[in-house]
């Protein structure tokens, strides 16, 4: 398996399938000559031609407007906002269109889309530019809402949704883009959406997250592994639909849970999560979960202060041992 960075797995993923399937084509803001402002689309112009990668204006409503569209049409487009935090001016095209055409024309019309976000905070970039969204989205039937954390998932999970006949709302966190796996070669390399990972095996406690905070709870697990706690990490994936069987299957192994997520937790990733466990596996517990989320305020400028409101490997390291109490 090569070893490629998230953002390149992400250009493969667009890449084959626009050469699989010619109704396979993109939309957004400098995502042709520019090669998009994260680079995930870098090429595609040139290779695919502006019939097949589209510079839009600056406006989210046209752009996601255009792509529920073109999928009503055949077409399946993967729509690309600059960032989750813009999706807002769309979200009436996502919310009330993209989500709810399929049930109100009776299953007789689709929208085959894919809706591209980058989010998440560590770049100083600001309250109104470092936000995670992807609960959101979470919330609404008919959506899918993909937040992969690796590259491999990145492509598989990528793949998969170009091809599903649901729209779907795919998380990318900017503090992933440069970071690097191994990813399979095969060109129908696809991984199920609504099905968690378990990237690694414990016995001891769950370290249940997605996305970016994934990466944190890998190493928090290697730091606890040097106190003779084992602890399993289960990378979410997808957050609608949610995987409740793989985390009650890691529950029930390890009877303790700290779930994380960089969002804020009121109404959250990890409220949804710990609420499962308490109704799926409350009778596995040990010990109540622990939640670990974004401090609930507008993201700071100054970098010492943003990293305050991120959850970090400490963080993660502690609530785990908080979950074990005396249990170890």
């Amino acid at each position: 398996m090569a070893v490629i960075t998230y953002r390149e797995a992400l250009n493969q993923a667009l890449r084959e399938e626009m050469l699989r399937d010619e109704s396979v084509m993109l939309m957004g803001e400098d995502i042709g000559v520019f090669d998009g402002s994260f680079k995930v689309t870098q090429g595609l112009y040139k290779e695919f031609g502006e019939r097949r990668v589209k510079d839009t204006p600056i406006s989210e409503d046209t752009i996601v407007g255009a792509g529920v569209g073109a999928a009503l049409a055949g077409l399946r487009p993967v729509v690309e906002i600059m960032t989750v935090n813009f999706s807002l001016l769309a979200t009436d095209q996502v919310v009330n269109h993209a989500a709810k055409i399929r049930y109100m024309f009776g299953g007789h019309a689709s929208v085959p889309m894919v809706i591209r976000m980058p989010g998440g905070g560590g770049h100083q970039l600001g309250a109104q530019h470092s936000q995670s969204l992807e609960v959101w989205y979470a919330n609404i039937p008919g959506l899918v809402v993909v937040a992969p954390a690796t590259p491999a998932c990145a492509k598989g999970l990528l793949k998969t949704s170009i091809r599903d006949d649901n729209p779907v709302v795919f998380i990318e966190n900017e503090g992933l883009y440069n970071t690097k796996g191994e990813v399979p070669e095969e060109d129908e390399y696809l991984l199920p959406l609504g099905k968690a990972a378990v990237h690694r095996e414990g016995k001891d406690v769950s370290l249940i997250s997605h996305s970016r905070m994934v990466l944190l709870c890998l190493e928090a697990a290697d730091q606890l592994a040097g106190e003779g706690i084992e602890a399993e990490v289960v990378d979410l994936r997808s957050l609608r639909p949610l995987d409740a069987a793989t985390v009650r299957s890691s529950v029930e192994k390890t009877n303790h849970a700290v779930v994380v997520e960089e969002g804020w937790g009121s109404y959250g990733v990890t409220a949804e999560t710990a609420a499962l466990i308490y109704e799926a596996a409350f009778d596995f517990l040990d010990a109540p979960v622990v939640r670990i989320s974004g401090v609930e305020v507008p993201m700071p400028y100054a970098k010492r202060m943003e990293q305050a409101c991120i959850p970090s490997v400490e963080q993660i390291v502690a609530g785990a041992r908080k979950a074990l109490g005396k249990a170890i």
